[in-house]
């Protein structure tokens, strides 16, 4: 995976886990991860993740994932699920998809944005997501259509 993408894959983690209200907040936690960047790189990242503020449970303003769906979007989704996404199969009405390690929440943050029908929810961990459909049926179609957006 090439530097920049793995960065932006590791903003949207952050953003995910954490409330980050600043540039230079987010800046400090990709030093934290090992990733030393300038500020214009990050305000960069934020521009093509198209990021916006939302005000959090705690009051404050955070960068978050803009939930609506566009083409521009769904490309950005396709990006990181090809890029983090090792495996996918399923059993019954359960998808599970294996990640690369610290790769799963940014997948899941996608997938969920990508308002699968079928999907009733999602759990990740580190390196795996747990993906729960509504039938059978929904969960072969998730693992066929994450199958192709990989590549396998």
């Amino acid at each position: 995976m090439n530097p920049r993408k793995k960065r932006q894959n590791l903003i949207i983690e952050l953003i995910n886990k954490e409330t980050i209200s600043t540039q230079e907040e987010l800046l400090i936690k990709l030093k934290e991860s090992g990733i030393d960047v300038t500020q214009a790189t990050v305000s960069r990242d934020i521009k093509d993740l198209k990021l916006i503020k939302k005000v959090g449970q705690d009051g404050r303003s955070k960068y978050a994932i803009n939930q609506t769906v566009t083409d521009d979007y769904l490309v950005k989704y396709y990006t990181i699920l090809s890029g983090a996404v090792i495996s996918v199969d399923y059993a019954v009405n359960t998808s599970v998809i294996k990640c690369y390690a610290g790769m799963a929440m940014a997948a899941c943050a996608a997938i969920d944005s990508m308002e699968w029908e079928g999907v009733v929810g999602t759990l990740a961990g580190d390196d795996t997501i747990f993906v729960l459909c509504r039938t059978e049926q929904a969960a072969k179609q998730l693992k066929e259509s994450v199958e192709k957006m990989i590549n396998i």
